[in-house]
């Protein structure tokens, strides 16, 4: 039997509070979500000023980074590249900022963040990310 690592409630509070930080650290009102490897929630952090509808656009962005096993970003890059047969694709968002949280090589979650540009969204959830990631 095969045996994972999974996110504890010490991880969980960590990550948000390291993406917190870092999002804090720059003024950037964003909201910060963070899922297991099956894209199902594990906490959720608007910051104040944050629209709300950047906690349902974060939750998409690490759903999709979750699901993918990969960056947000590589399927906005795809689009942008061209692919656009890949808009169909049961993703939910194709924006950069979600990003996957990876422990010895598997997927155990991910972040996404929504609130500022796309690349500084991105710059939060690696922030949290790099908080467990091995």
């Amino acid at each position: 039997m095969q045996t994972k690592p999974v996110l504890g409630l010490a991880e969980i509070d960590d990550i948000l509070a390291a993406a917190r930080s870092e999002a804090q650290r720059h003024g950037w009102a964003v909201s910060i979500a963070l899922v297991d490897d099956g894209g199902h929630p594990l906490g959720l952090v608007r910051l104040d000023g944050a629209s709300p509808s950047s906690a349902y656009l974060a939750t998409e962005k690490a759903r999709t980074a979750a699901l993918g096993r990969r960056e947000s970003k590589l399927y906005e890059d795809m689009i942008n590249g061209g692919r656009v047969a890949f808009l169909s694709a049961p993703i939910s968002a194709t924006l950069e900022g979600g990003v996957p949280i990876l422990v010895n090589g598997q997927c155990v979650g991910a972040l996404g963040v929504s609130g500022v540009k796309s690349d500084q969204d991105a710059q939060v959830a690696k922030a949290g990310a790099a908080r467990v990631a091995v």
